[in-house]
């Protein structure tokens, strides 16, 4: 089974925000097994980087403003090409103080959701709702009109 780690600095406040995080990560269960690595916040995206990187595992995916824009689509191919090659995968979101140019230069690939910059919480709901969008289009779901 796919494994997919969700690498996250910080915690979810909200709850309303956990709960739909929790909805697509069950959701996303039926495809692969989904571990969420919360890391402490630091004083800034350098004092973060070394916990990040100790963390992920696989081919390494991070959200950069900075990164290639994918359609819905586009993301299933390149999730559907990484599962094929039987390659773990992590996605990586930084805290409120964005990324360090360590972790995005170590990383595989930079995904670009949008120009916008959204909360890091509801970042993660984006994120997990877009992955498990991907699974169900790889699976010829209907899930995606």
């Amino acid at each position: 089974m796919q494994k997919i780690y969700f690498v996250v600095v910080g915690k979810i406040k909200e709850s309303f925000y956990r709960d739909a995080v929790a909805e697509y990560i069950k959701r996303l269960s039926r495809f692969a097994k989904v571990e969420v690595k919360e890391l402490p916040e630091g004083a800034n995206p350098e004092a973060e980087a070394d916990d990040i990187l100790r963390a992920v595992k696989g081919y390494v995916i991070a959200l950069a403003v900075e990164g290639e824009k994918l359609s819905s689509e586009q993301l299933a191919q390149k999730l559907g090409k990484l599962t094929d090659e039987g390659k773990e995968i992590s996605f990586v979101i930084g805290s409120s103080c964005g990324l360090s140019e360590r972790v995005k230069t170590a990383a595989d690939y930079r995904l670009s959701f949008s120009d916008m910059t959204f909360p890091h919480q509801l970042m993660r709901v984006i994120l997990a709702e877009q992955v498990y969008r991907a699974f169900m289009i790889n699976a010829g779901a209907t899930y995606h009109k």
